[in-house]
């Protein structure tokens, strides 16, 4: 039986990613912030990166479903044994390098600097590192944008956009990563590398909102609205503490193509992820 040590274990991509190891037969130990009770094939520890709990001296698989900085941080130190590293990042690395927003920049230096740091030090001890790299992440209920606007809509009862709000988005459920996480781990062809994982269907932001709406009782009108006049409404909407994470370069970039190609991802371990056909439940 392989071991499999999994980071994020409680989280969005984390807690499918149990379920999938356990039904292919891997031993894991889970690392969670909080207590959690163990069931067959599956012993939880309590920690996070800044207090680790006491781990093995080796497993046969590491795989990080939490922030990439922070792991990678932590691996470069460790001196864990394990031949095969499986870590999440994200592809803000690259649509954010000009973003112009600050900390939009400053986040994606951190996440391009830790694929780096992950790289070099699994190749210098000996093993073999994936970073897979999801588009925006839904399903769940505890991502921070299709949620969010799910959350945003069912307070107000309408939801406005800027117009011309079209560029294009691959929505990717929690589900198809966690699988994505298994098979690359299990692919040799994957050593040493970085993928790109988009969902199975590109549309437009506003159709991947209308959607989203859609699955809200009673379902919210959608408005758009110029984008000086959306831009003051939303200064106004800050002033009062209301979407307080939307900045410029979040509100420039609905106007932006953000697609990836998942040939890859797909040609080395069978990734094949599911059109966008959000339902109520994975909203919260």
């Amino acid at each position: 039986m392989k071991t499999a040590l999994v980071f994020g274990a409680s989280g969005q991509i984390g807690a499918p990613l149990l379920e999938r190891l356990g039904d292919a037969g891997w031993r894991v130990l889970a690392v969670s912030r909080e207590a959690r009770s163990d069931t067959p094939g599956r012993h939880w520890l309590q920690g996070d990166f800044a207090r680790m709990p006491a781990l093995p001296a080796a497993v046969d698989a590491v795989f990080s479903c939490g922030p990439l900085d922070l792991f990678a941080r932590w691996y470069e130190a460790a001196g864990l044994h394990c031949p095969r590293v499986v870590a999440f990042g994200s592809t803000s690395a690259s649509t954010k390098q000009d973003s112009r927003d600050d900390a939009e920049r400053e986040l994606a230096r951190r996440l391009l600097g830790a694929e780096a740091r992950l790289h070099a030090a699994a190749e210098a001890r000996g093993a073999a590192a994936t970073v897979l790299r999801p588009t925006l992440v839904y399903g769940a209920g505890r991502d921070a944008t299709l949620t969010r606007i799910a959350g945003m809509a069912r307070r107000w009862g309408r939801f406005v956009l800027p117009t011309r709000a079209d560029g294009l988005r691959q929505p990717v459920h929690v589900d198809d990563l966690a699988a994505a996480a298994l098979a690359a781990c299990e692919a040799q062809v994957a050593h040493g590398r970085a993928y790109d994982l988009s969902g199975g269907e590109r549309l437009p932001y506003r159709e991947m909102v209308a959607r989203v709406l859609a699955c809200v009782e009673p379902r919210p009108a959608l408005h758009a609205l110029p984008m000086p006049v959306f831009l003051a409404l939303l200064r106004l909407a800050q002033a009062r503490g209301i979407a307080s994470g939307l900045g410029p370069g979040a509100v420039a970039r609905m106007r932006e193509d953000l697609v990836f190609d998942a040939t890859p991802a797909a040609r080395d371990f069978g990734y094949a992820p599911r059109g966008f056909h959000p339902t109520a439940g994975m909203f919260g």
